[in-house]
């Protein structure tokens, strides 16, 4: 049996992450009234929000910013000392940028930009959520009760990251974080990588790499959330267009993955994604699988092809060209 490296076992999951918002009201409005997410603290120009199902206090932080885009992204470790170990590896590529006391919800991280420049940090300490009486749950072990109002998403799944290299982001999640490979869009005959998709765990994909067409750094291009079922998928397009928000995918199945999905845009301009059904790799010699261009297709197993937008736009967006997302893509932000 040919000798196989020990696997990094350091990092737990993705643990937060920060949108940024020009229109803040607006995305608060979305995530809370449209999704049912739990806002749970305000500081400064952010707040800090949760769904049903997360475990700690807060998952998601929406941040005033003059444009759209993701501010941060945050992994948890397994451990103080695991910390300790990712943060001297980090170190070695000269990618970090320093200590910070941390945030509210979590503790001390250490903070550092992957190779196209998306700021990333790592941290241990988390607050885990202490529901109040009315957020109770009659289930022991789910941290908070089922929303009343919107989607009802249950926890943060994934984002997708576009950047100008997918190699190089792909070897430092995997080499220096320890993220597993678990599939990949190579096209060119084996040549020109254009989308890599890796967890920490059994989970499909915490985080995608995808290559920006645009040939842009540090850009978004979608942040997922999880529900439990696919009725709820279509449950969801009917709240979108009850409420007035803009459609761009969807409901339709990936091929990789094998997720059921619909987009949407919230109203600062981020690319939200509403998930489920993908499948869980428990094998710990799963072989990565690669798509080329005639088993890629159009990245759609079934329903209708994804729109020029998806591959145009991100958040921050472009200068403004046509093709582009409508610069308001939410019709009624009530």
């Amino acid at each position: 049996m040919p000798d196989i490296a020990e696997p990094i076992q350091d990092i737990a999951h993705l643990g937060q992450v920060e949108l940024l918002t020009p229109k803040p009201a607006e995305s608060l409005w979305y995530f809370v009234d449209i999704l049912g997410m739990e806002a749970v603290h305000s500081e400064g120009q952010s707040v800090y929000l949760r769904g049903y199902g997360d475990y700690a206090t807060t998952t998601l932080k929406l941040t005033e910013a003059p444009d759209a885009g993701v501010g941060h992204i945050a992994w948890r470790t397994v451990s103080g000392p695991a910390l300790a170990r990712r943060v001297a590896a980090i170190e070695r590529t000269g990618l970090g940028i320093g200590w910070s006391n941390g945030d509210f919800g979590h503790g001390a991280c250490y903070r550092f930009r992957d190779p196209d420049g998306h700021e990333m940090e790592i941290y241990y300490d988390e607050q885990r959520y202490e529901a109040p009486e009315s957020l109770r749950s009659t289930l022991k072990n789910l941290p908070m009760k089922f929303p009343s109002r919107g989607v009802g998403v249950r926890r943060t799944d994934h984002l997708a990251l576009l950047c100008r290299d997918v190699g190089a982001n792909r070897r430092f999640a995997t080499e220096t974080l320890g993220l597993k490979l678990r599939e990949q869009v190579v096209y060119e005959n084996g040549t020109k990588e254009i989308g890599s998709w890796m967890s920490s765990g059994p989970v499909h994909h915490e985080v995608a790499y995808v290559l920006d067409v645009k040939g842009m750094s540090g850009r978004l291009h979608h942040f997922s959330l999880w529900i439990d079922n696919r009725e709820d998928v279509l449950r969801a397009a009917d709240i979108f267009m009850e409420n007035g928000v803009f459609i761009e995918a969807g409901p339709s199945k990936h091929n990789n993955s094998q997720a059921f999905y619909i987009y949407s845009y919230e109203p600062g301009g981020n690319r939200i994604e509403i998930y489920t059904s993908g499948f869980l790799i428990l094998t710990p010699d799963f072989e990565t699988v690669v798509w080329d261009e005639s088993a890629r297709g159009t990245g759609v197993y079934w329903g209708a092809a994804l729109p020029d937008s998806f591959l145009d736009y991100a958040t921050p967006a472009a200068e403004a060209a046509p093709g582009d997302v409508p610069v308001d893509p939410v019709i009624d932000p009530r």
